[in-house]
């Protein structure tokens, strides 16, 4: 059976490309849909339907830039109500895409509307599921995330409702499906999503703790809901963009894809309501930057930090890029719905440089300079995830994760010295970036963060979990 994988990994994101005689579908596309044109065209083949497993919360989908393009029929489970046209399927509803079969199994509990979808080869052998967010590899969707769109929804009726689904419509399937989920390790729609990126549904019964046959109902919606972190706050805003509708991708091109001369920058620049986004590499922007812009590099998760850091989805952005990185970072940002880029400085920041305007930087540090700057009692500010930090850190570091800097910047003395660390400086200096915005410019940061300063042998603690806990 002609199937693709097409993984996105700064976003943890999983599409999916179905060809058979010169028909074709794509399930959960990414906003940029070009290369699933181009990727029909290789086979000569005619895009016939977009299959959405659920209205997404963590990007927004290009279903309607490709029923637009290709005029393929946009398809959802169960429930779902689009506010633009689209086919909602019954539970059971089987559609044909060339001589394969997609059939349509209602699976709610990651949201109302999540569907998984069966696919049955030319034989009408079963072959493989798309499970979107109901089924990933070491985990299942959490159930939280639609109760911030449907008031009458409770994280624990979802619940419940995907222990139903998993048990009455996936746990059934044959062992030798192959299971094709919508995210990997990384996503914030699961919380112990495997490396892995597709498995056996037999392998996924013995090793997914969700799928154990002898959890109880009960037990189930204990161990699904332990342990769930603060969705992002993007999450419910993606929501909405992808039932409500949303801009052409081309238009938000046209209007982001602009570069602006050193005049029209630097007026832009002095703006209120721009925010100036640069998306150069850590190293990079330490060295010299803008005054007042904020760093979110391309080479990691920047979608996601993006979406976390920059509160208004509406902001607009004027960009800072190497040459030739410009359409990347308009693309990724609509990735996460942020489509308000109006420009970026061309030439980048050696224009700015080179003019003799003002530029900033970061002080930074190696690890094997940093035991002797703490040895002054100069406190150590971890910025990562709190799981991280409670996993090892350096003894005394204080944890203040990315996510949360904003909001807890009293905590910070302005007029002391402190240093800053991540796992490996992505993270850090986007921290960095903030501060400076923020009037703080007496610290410095670890190059190579904690994985670095491990590496020194510099004392750490280790989170040691509770009895009760085990």
């Amino acid at each position: 059976m002609k199937v693709e994988q097409i993984y996105t990994g700064c976003i943890a994101h999983a599409a999916y490309y179905l060809e058979s005689n010169g028909e074709a579908a794509i399930f959960d596309p990414l906003r940029e849909v070009q290369p699933y044109i181009d990727r029909a065209k290789k086979d000569n083949a005619k895009i016939k339907y977009v299959f959405e497993t659920h209205f997404h919360a963590d990007f927004v989908s290009g279903h309607l830039d490709l029923a637009q393009k290709e005029g393929a029929k946009i398809v959802y489970g169960p429930t779902a109500k689009p506010g633009f046209e689209a086919l909602v399927a019954e539970d059971n509803q089987e559609f044909k895409v060339g001589n394969y079969t997609v059939k349509v199994l209602y699976t709610p509990g990651h949201t109302l509307e999540s569907t998984t979808y069966l696919l049955i080869d030319e034989k009408g052998k079963e072959h493989g599921i798309i499970s979107g967010d109901t089924l990933f590899i070491g985990d299942v969707g959490r159930p939280d995330l639609a109760q911030h769109v449907i008031a009458d929804l409770t994280e624990e009726k979802l619940a419940r409702m995907l222990f139903h689904s998993l048990r009455n419509k996936i746990m059934p399937l044959s062992d030798e499906l192959i299971v094709y989920p919508n995210h990997g390790a990384g996503s914030a729609c699961g919380k112990m999503m495997s490396k892995e990126t597709t498995d056996t549904l037999g392998n996924q019964k013995k090793t997914n703790y969700a799928l154990r046959p002898d959890m109880t109902e009960d037990e189930f919606v204990k161990e699904l809901l332990t342990g769930l972190t603060t969705p992002p706050g993007y999450f419910p805003k993606n929501v909405l963009m992808n039932i409500q509708g949303y801009e052409s991708l081309d238009t938000i091109m046209e209007r982001g894809n602009k570069a602006l001369s050193l005049d029209e920058f630097e007026k832009l620049s002095t703006s209120l309501e721009v925010l100036l986004l640069d998306t150069r590499r850590a190293e990079d922007f330490a060295k010299g930057f803008i005054p007042n812009s904020l760093n979110i590099g391309l080479e990691s998760n920047f979608a996601m930090w993006v979406g976390e850091l920059i509160p208004n989805i509406k902001q607009k952005i004027v960009l800072i890029t190497y040459p030739g990185k410009e359409e990347e970072s308009i693309i990724r940002l609509s990735r996460v719905g942020y489509d308000y880029a109006i420009g970026y400085l061309e030439g980048g920041f050696e224009t700015w440089k080179n003019s003799g305007m003002l530029i900033d930087t970061v002080n930074r540090i190696t690890a094997d300079h940093l035991e002797n700057e703490l040895e002054k009692n100069i406190p150590l500010i971890d910025v990562r995830k709190k799981s991280e930090f409670n996993a090892e850190h350096v003894l005394d570091a204080i944890n203040i994760p990315l996510n949360e800097l904003a909001n807890r910047l009293n905590e910070i003395p302005k007029g002391k010295p402190f240093i800053l660390n991540c796992a490996g400086g992505y993270r850090s200096m986007i921290a960095a970036s903030i501060l400076k915005q923020n009037g703080f410019t007496n610290f410095k940061d670890v190059i190579g963060g904690f994985n670095a300063i491990k590496n020194e042998g510099i004392p750490t603690t280790e989170f040691v979990c509770p009895s009760t806990l085990l």
